[in-house]
């Protein structure tokens, strides 16, 4: 007993070196605790500067700006014989119309390069958008109505603000002229800033002013849809025999680390492997949502197989154990037992696998999505392309307008990624269990 009271007076915690060492332990933690706020501060800063960036840019592109004009459509050119037949009205010559509205608002204009600029005031789209109003409302030849149509692309610009009238003539694409017939047009009212429904509803067109992201959608959807079809079903079932069936030996071991290593294969060696297998080979339809469906399906399956195995993995023994107890056979125990419980994380892992996927640009570029599409795509043979490959092919155009239709599609293409990575946290928070 006096032994131990001694040495516990001998021995003293409290030196000045113990201190000193405890001091700087609390200095490298606090400086451990800086860097990582630190670290979380600038990583928000940075998200914050790139979402600024793009809504900014991008915003605009979900308005339009659109000339009111009276115009008289009239029989003689639009139907002659007034049988009012489609293909008569179909091919009639509507831009005269719109010209001939364009002369009365301002009769002034005589000389042929001024009324080369006073006709650039309109898009040209603006003629396929006036078929389609005397198409679906024939009773309108005969009559005088005011008609909204949309203006040129530089004629957008100048209204929204990108391009000055400060600026001098030479360095501006709207010109002095050009600008005074605006200024009249808005002091007569005729110019207006509506929602623009064609970004939402319209393929990909020359005229940026016209041009949407609907093709690219239908084709973004066909492509997920044939990716999840053909990777959920091989890449659970894949899971499934690799975690509860197949042997453990030197065969299941390389094939496990294939998996792992084909996850992170670059995107662009599938879409190789895409050309190789499903265009020279099976020689199946270029520029078709199904073979990019095919291609991003390989390239999603090793997301899929992995983050299902560590579902099922993370499903307790003593689930198995009790199955098979009560007489349950493997393949009852894994299907009816283990399976629904590992479901939350196989859909977590899938849902995150496609939108992987959604994003892919490399891949579908080398299987010919990178054309000129300007129709919606019908079905998965269609040639279409798809919302990354699209944002490319704006970001490509040297046109001023094509630059916020390019943050306008980056903005929607994010939206659907949030909203696919929200879906997936909620599925995860609903359904999982703890063990």
């Amino acid at each position: 007993m006096t032994d131990t009271q001694e040495l516990k007076e001998k021995v003293s915690w409290v030196t000045d070196d113990a201190m000193e060492k405890l001091a700087r332990r609390h200095r490298s933690e606090r400086r451990f605790k800086r860097l990582g706020l630190s670290a979380i501060v600038i990583a928000l800063v940075m998200l914050a500067t790139l979402l600024v960036s793009i809504i900014g840019r991008g915003y605009t592109a979900f308005i339009q700006t659109t000339i009111t004009l009276d115009v008289t459509f009239s029989e003689a050119i639009i139907d002659p014989k007034g049988a009012r037949d489609h293909k008569t009205l179909k091919a009639a010559s509507y831009r005269t119309l719109i010209r001939e509205a364009l002369r009365k608002e301002f009769p002034d204009v005589s000389t042929r390069k001024d009324l080369r600029a006073l006709f650039g005031l309109i898009s040209k789209g603006a003629v396929q958008e006036f078929r389609d109003l005397v198409i679906s409302d024939p009773d309108l030849i005969g009559t005088t109505s005011s008609v909204e149509l949309t203006a040129s692309d530089d004629i957008d610009m100048f209204s929204k603000g990108y391009i000055s009238r400060n600026v001098s003539e030479e360095d501006r694409r709207v010109k002095d002229i050009e600008i005074k017939w605006f200024d009249q047009l808005q002091s007569n009212n005729a110019i207006q800033t509506v929602f623009n429904k064609r970004f939402f509803t319209g393929g990909d067109s020359r005229e940026p002013e016209v041009a949407g992201i609907m093709g690219a959608l239908v084709g973004s959807l066909y492509t997920l849809l044939i990716t999840f079809i053909i990777s959920f079903p091989i890449g659970l079932m894949s899971a499934i025999y690799l975690e509860e069936f197949a042997p453990k030996n030197k065969i299941t071991v390389l094939i496990e680390v294939n998996i792992n290593n084909l996850a992170a294969v670059p995107s662009i060696v599938y879409g190789l492997l895409g050309v190789a297998l499903f265009l020279n080979v099976a020689h199946m339809p270029r520029s078709a949502p199904l073979v990019g469906g095919l291609t991003l399906a390989l390239m999603t399956l090793p997301t899929i197989i992995i983050a299902a195995r560590a579902s099922i993995r993370a499903v307790p023994d003593s689930i198995r154990n009790a199955a098979l107890a009560l007489g349950a056979s493997k393949q009852q125990s894994v299907f009816h037992h283990v399976l629904p419980l590992s479901m939350p994380g196989i859909l977590t892992g899938t849902i995150i696998g496609l939108s992987q996927a959604l994003g892919e640009t490399a891949p579908l570029l080398m299987i010919g999505m990178v054309a000129f599409i300007v129709d919606i795509p019908g079905g998965v043979t269609d040639p279409a392309t798809v919302l990354p490959v699209q944002i490319f092919l704006w970001a490509d155009s040297p046109e001023r307008a094509f630059v916020e239709k390019t943050s306008g599609a980056i903005i929607v293409l994010l939206g659907f990624l949030v909203f696919m990575n929200a879906i997936a946290v909620l599925l995860r928070k609903k359904f999982e269990r703890r063990w």
